[in-house]
């Protein structure tokens, strides 16, 4: 190791050597690397190298020894002055470390890779796409192979990456500042896809934080262990062309849409294998071909961004631009999406930018101060979820969350994002007591900022992505959710009808006997049923918690809790508005969810429970067959009561009618007892035809089906001048087609 003799004359104060030795030096690239000599005449190289036995300059012009470095502290701080070199140049390191000799590229020999126009942009909250340079990219630089690493930390005093690459020492790479903008970035030589790294941050007192993943971080470790991960650049080849090109036509409101709801975790296991998870590759292999058998036309994932808790299914996320590891990589995620486009099935995913976990190594005081959060309690901490909430009104925070929106719909070919807990966005008070939250600057309520943030990533959505959908789970009145943002709504397409999903559970969990009493539970929902763009969810919530399965919460004997389940998912799919069905629910699952197991598949051996995956199969082939039944989901041209007043007998009817006329009338009895001819007002005279019944034995019913045609008659009932007699099955809903005829 060259030494320094007596006459060598240091070029920096002890104070700056033990800056950078510690780890302290806010700066780092104003000292290290290559730079004019402090006399004027030559130039000087610097390194910081802890534990290097020896380190060797070689000139990468013509790959030739410059000298042996000087190490002018033991801590691993060396130099060499090159009097003679007047221009800078490309250099290299030969270092020795425990007796072996490595080849290091300076990483403080490379300028910043980071553009004024990104920092600015960023800063402004106007780039829309700040994925693709923030969090850490492999890329080349001058021939050198390596990763840029780029974080936003305006208030720390100093940000380092750490990772085996640095053995997980802060005062080996500590990165640059860009102060405009607060965004500090390094290139670092030699770093490949697959390396694990976090962030070391010292606050702007200089204490040192825990350590942090990278908020854009495209990979992770494989939980309980939470280091970021460096990941290649997308190798996966989209054979989806067909499905994107038409995608803006398959979405239409006119057009079916009827969702399977599902946790990737629990929907089926490998018990045999240690109750393992399948990849997504199994589960393009099985979850497609199942999900396409039944019918649906898209599926949709509770969160599948990282997240470090099983337990939060993953409404708690900390990575939010890395698809979880526990069930593959990025690509394979490509892949899963793929093959459900290529079999004709949308892809939604459940989208969390109402608040984030207080993990340490997570998003919560990032650089020491409330950086994507509200300083202030009140307003940026969730008590129901122990939960920290975004601040909406920051500007970098919009880049984050609307980036994140883009970059699922860019990098996954995503169809829809169903945005998870929008009423707790929405309102000041969410959940809070009097003296618990602040109001807003016009003293009221409403999250101005969260409201103006959900308004801008919906119409720039709908800007750049023609055809994906917006759905809202909103659980309040508050107006104007799926209306456009350019007449002051918030501008989602679809928002979950949670007051239709409360009124009638509450009425099919009664005992028929009490039903009577009880009818505007199931009628209530035409009442607004056009007031928003809705889909109908009997989702995960409604079967955990010990709230139990769709299946036991029906009243009855065995048989009356299958015909009930029948009857309520018959009335959902014949009932204005989209569908939405969780995994499980779709062949009676007896227990309720349990997100550590999978579902009991061993149930389709029993008749009762393939006859409920029957029937659901069935009520999909009828609505994507049946205009009538998804058109003017979202008009009340297309509902028309027949018979509402007999709540006594617990019977409803209606019609459905399509644009073109197309029209079929639903019965509901939703008592065991059976109407052999039951008679109901009719729109005019006609005819009509039985295609579906909940009672057919197919299912698990009795089989009292109309298998003759039913001629309508000239006979007034309910304010109308014709009527019909059909066969009323025990707690069953049936479908006709009615065709009007004229008078001869």
């Amino acid at each position: 190791m060259a030494k320094k003799d007596e006459t060598y004359q240091a070029t920096l104060d002890a104070a700056c050597i033990e800056a950078i030795c510690t780890g302290r030096h806010t700066d780092p690239f104003s000292v290290l690397g290559l730079h004019e000599h402090p006399s004027g005449k030559g130039l000087i190289v610097r390194a910081f190298l802890p534990n290097a036995e020896s380190v060797r300059l070689f000139g990468t012009d013509k790959g030739r020894s410059l000298g042996e470095m000087l190490q002018i502290d033991p801590a691993g701080m060396f130099e060499l002055a090159l009097p003679r070199r007047k221009n800078r140049f490309g250099y290299r390191y030969e270092v020795v470390w425990d007796g072996h000799t490595y080849e290091e590229t300076d990483p403080y020999s490379i300028g910043s890779l980071l553009s004024d126009e990104q920092n600015y942009l960023f800063a402004e909250g106007s780039d829309e796409r700040t994925y693709r340079w923030m969090g850490a990219h492999t890329r080349s630089v001058g021939g050198v192979e390596g990763t840029h690493f780029v974080v936003w930390a305006p208030s720390a005093m100093r940000v380092s990456v750490v990772g085996d690459f640095n053995f997980w020492d802060g005062r080996r790479h500590v990165m640059r500042l860009n102060r405009a903008s607060g965004i500090w970035d390094i290139f670092v030589p030699g770093v490949s896809a697959g390396a694990f790294y976090k962030y070391e941050i010292l606050d702007s007192q200089g204490n040192p934080l825990p350590l942090k993943s990278d908020p854009y971080g495209r990979g992770f470790e494989h939980p309980p262990q939470t280091a970021s991960m460096v990941v290649a650049a997308p190798a996966h080849g989209w054979g989806d062309d067909s499905w994107m090109a038409k995608r803006s036509e398959t979405q239409r409101f006119d057009k079916p849409l009827s969702i399977y709801e599902l946790h990737l975790g629990s929907w089926k296991r490998r018990p045999e294998e240690g109750n393992r998870y399948l990849s997504y590759v199994e589960l393009a292999q099985e979850l497609v071909p199942y999900v396409k058998a039944l019918g649906f036309t898209h599926i949709q994932m509770m969160p599948v961004s990282e997240f470090p808790f099983d337990g939060s299914w993953g409404y708690q996320p900390v990575g939010m631009f890395a698809p979880t590891i526990r069930f593959g990589t990025a690509d394979e995620f490509r892949y899963f999406v793929d093959s459900c486009h290529q079999a004709g099935i949308g892809v939604l995913i459940d989208w969390v930018p109402g608040h984030f976990p207080t993990d340490q190594h997570g998003l919560g005081r990032f650089d020491g101060t409330a950086l994507y959060e509200h300083e202030d309690p009140r307003q940026g901490y969730h008590p129901d979820w122990n939960t920290l909430i975004y601040n909406y009104g920051r500007k970098e925070v919009l880049s984050y969350l609307l980036s994140n929106a883009f970059y699922w719909l860019d990098e996954f070919h995503i169809d829809g994002l169903r945005v998870d807990a929008v009423a707790s966005m929405l309102y000041l008070d969410y959940s809070r007591k009097e003296g618990e939250w602040i109001p807003n600057q016009h003293g009221g309520r409403e999250n101005l900022e969260a409201i103006a943030m959900l308004q801008a990533v919906n119409q720039r959505v709908g800007f750049n992505y023609p055809g994906v959908l917006m759905i809202a789970e909103e659980s309040t009145a508050f107006p104007g959710v799926t209306q456009p943002v350019d007449v002051g709504g918030l501008g989602f397409h679809y928002k979950w009808n949670m007051g239709w999903m409360n009124d009638t559970l509450n009425y099919i969990e009664r005992d028929p006997i009490y039903r009577q009493y009880h009818q505007d539970q199931l009628s209530f929902g035409l009442v607004y049923a056009f007031s928003e763009n809705f889909v109908l969810p009997l989702s995960h919530d409604e079967v955990v918690h010990g709230k139990g399965s769709l299946l036991d919460k029906m009243p009855g004997d065995d048989w009356q809790q299958f015909a009930n389940l029948r009857a309520y998912l018959s009335f959902m799919w014949t009932h204005p508005g989209k569908k939405l069905l969780f995994m499980g629910g779709e062949f009676g699952q007896r227990a309720e969810w349990n997100h550590n197991q999978s579902l009991d598949w061993h149930l389709l051996e029993s008749p009762s429970h393939a006859g409920i995956l029957q029937l659901v199969t069935d009520l999909n082939a009828l609505l994507l067959s049946s205009p009538a039944l998804f058109e003017r989901d979202t008009s009340s041209e297309g509902f028309e009561w027949l018979q509402l007043d007999n709540a006594a007998q617990s019977v409803l009817v209606w019609l459905r009618r399509s644009a073109s006329g197309e029209t079929q009338i639903v019965t509901a009895n939703l008592t065991p007892q059976v109407h052999p001819n039951y008679r109901f007002g009719v729109p005019s005279n006609g005819v009509l035809k039985e295609v579906f019944n909940s009672d057919a034995a197919k299912y698990g019913g009795s089989d009292q089906l109309n298998t003759q045609i039913i001629e309508c008659e000239e006979q007034m009932v309910n304010g109308r001048e014709h009527s019909a007699v059909v066969s009323l099955a025990p707690l069953a809903v049936q479908v006709f087609n009615f065709e009007a005829t004229t008078e001869a």
